[in-house]
């Protein structure tokens, strides 16, 4: 069988997969199960798709201040995307909250902020390996990019996001 031919197959196998889950269901929640280090796509608590992520390099624990190395934990909404991001797309968090500004004004620390779901570190894409599987953002939830593209496409601005321990 010529390449050209099996291009088209494994397209057409991707779209015929990929396609259901974007024309019949809607994304309208985010959960992330830190300790699983797992990030669910959600339509009325079904579980529509599911990632392998990274997290910042100190996971352990809700994010306090800025330059913690710490991912939030609680409930967020994902407010807007930048595609020209240092990172392959990403989806902004709405970081820090009312409830961490309080904690943080309370404490005299800076919460810190740009808190996003991003995939891997601009013209690093081949190195995913390297990545895989280990906590190397500043705070961020990240993915591989392929799995960045489906998110991107899948899960509208103004999705609730809901960070577990």
């Amino acid at each position: 069988m010529n390449t050209t031919i099996i291009k088209f197959i494994v397209v057409a196998i991707a779209l015929s997969l990929f396609s259901p889950l974007s024309l019949a269901s809607k994304v309208d929640k985010v959960l992330v199960i830190k300790s699983a280090r797992t990030l669910y796509l959600l339509d009325n608590g079904r579980i529509l798709q599911k990632y392998d992520i990274s997290l910042g390099k100190r996971p352990e624990g809700h994010k306090k201040w800025e330059g913690d190395k710490r991912t939030p934990e609680g409930r967020y909404t994902l407010d807007y995307r930048n595609p020209e991001s240092n990172f392959f797309r990403s989806i902004h968090i709405n970081y820090p909250n009312e409830k961490d500004l309080a904690y943080a004004n309370q404490k005299g620390y800076e919460p810190g902020g740009a808190i996003f779901i991003h995939g891997l570190p601009n013209g690093k894409g081949h190195l995913e390996d390297e990545y895989k599987g280990r906590d190397w953002t500043d705070g961020c939830i990240a993915v591989l990019n392929d799995h960045m593209a489906e998110i991107w496409q899948l899960v509208p601005d103004g999705t609730e996001i809901e960070i577990r321990p």
